[in-house]
Formats: C-alpha cells, structure tokens, sequence
C-alpha cells in the first residue's frame, strides 16, 4: 500500500502548498472502505459535495466525542454549506455502532489502522501529556452526553487526529495533522476552508 507523505512538522496545509496537496490522494486510499453501516465510503462525493474526513482516536474518547458533539450540533449549517463529513476511528465497527452509529455523517471503523498508516496519522505521547489537551480531557470526561468508557481501546490512547478537506475532484484543498489530540479544525474553520 503506497503511503501519503506527511508534511515536515505538524499544523495545516491549505490549497497553497500545492505539492502536499497533490500527494494527498486519499481518494485511492479510501476507494475499498466500508462505514460502520456496510456502505461504501465515496471519496471523492459522488453528488459533488466536499468531504470533510477526519482520523479520530478510539470509539470512545472522551475528547473525540467533544469534538464531534459540535459538529453534531451544527450539522445542517455544515450540510448546507455542502459539506459530507466522514470520521475514521481506529475502532471495531461493533463498538462504532454502540454510539457512532447515531451521528448523520459517515463513521468507518479502521482497526487495523491500514487508512491510518496510508495516510501517515501518527501516535504519540504528546497526545495526552501536552498540558494543552487537559482541559478538553476534563471537559470531555465530564461530559453527560458521551459513550462509555473502554479499559483497554483498540489502538491505545496515544493517537493524535488528522482531517482533510477534498474537492469533488479528489484533489485535497486543505490538510491538518494534529500535534495533540485536541488539535483539529473547528466547525467555523471547516466552513472557512470550504469557502476559500
């Protein structure tokens, strides 16, 4: 399997960088995945919406749901905007369907971390022991609205979040490697690189 290089250091790339960009080509690497529901996970849209696909960390982590209960909240604002959401987990798609299975947008369970790898989403210590990420752990953990907790997740707890931003043409126009695991693009980020 050919692997997407990941750009020097961490942060974002947007359509500037046009040679990440073109390495980026996650519509051959997203061609054979299923989501949770047993549905093929079109990338690029086939009804030429943009994909906003996000790499998350474990079924249920607390700081993944926190993330996604926002964009949950604004989905139809993101919808409108023709924006698909479609978020990898590297979770079973038995445990994805106990609380994921709910969300309107596409989850696709990658245990085996084959899209992860293909796409070099990395782990690291940093993802949890970064002072910054503490407060979405506290927040997240408080949270009443979130899936019951797992002693040992698959994949472990040290992965960090990725997301890219895909024209109808399978070209990625935006690109984000997370340096902990509450770095990600918020919804009002998402809907500004949509309009760029």
């Amino acid at each position: 399997m050919d692997v997407i290089a990941r750009p020097s250091g961490s942060g974002s790339i947007t359509s500037a960088n046009a040679e990440v960009a073109r390495s980026l080509n996650l519509r051959a690497h997203m061609k054979t995945a299923r989501d949770i529901h047993g549905f093929a996970a079109s990338i690029p849209a086939i009804d030429r919406h943009l994909i906003h696909i996000q790499f998350r960390r474990f079924a249920s982590c607390p700081i993944c749901n926190l993330h996604l209960q926002s964009f949950i909240g604004r989905y139809l604002e993101i919808s409108g905007a023709g924006i698909k959401g479609v978020v990898v987990f590297h979770s079973s798609d038995t445990e994805l369907l106990l609380w994921q299975g709910q969300f309107r947008f596409d989850v696709t369970g990658d245990p085996q971390k084959k899209l992860y790898r293909s796409c070099s989403v990395e782990t690291s210590v940093s993802a949890i022991l970064s002072p910054a990420v503490w407060p979405a752990i506290l927040k997240g953990n408080l949270a009443k609205n979130k899936p019951a907790k797992t002693s040992s997740p698959v994949g472990g707890r040290l992965g960090l979040p990725a997301e890219f931003l895909i024209a109808p043409d399978g070209v990625v126009r935006a690109a984000h490697y997370g340096r902990r695991a509450y770095d990600q693009w918020s919804v009002d980020e998402g809907l500004a690189l949509a309009r760029a």
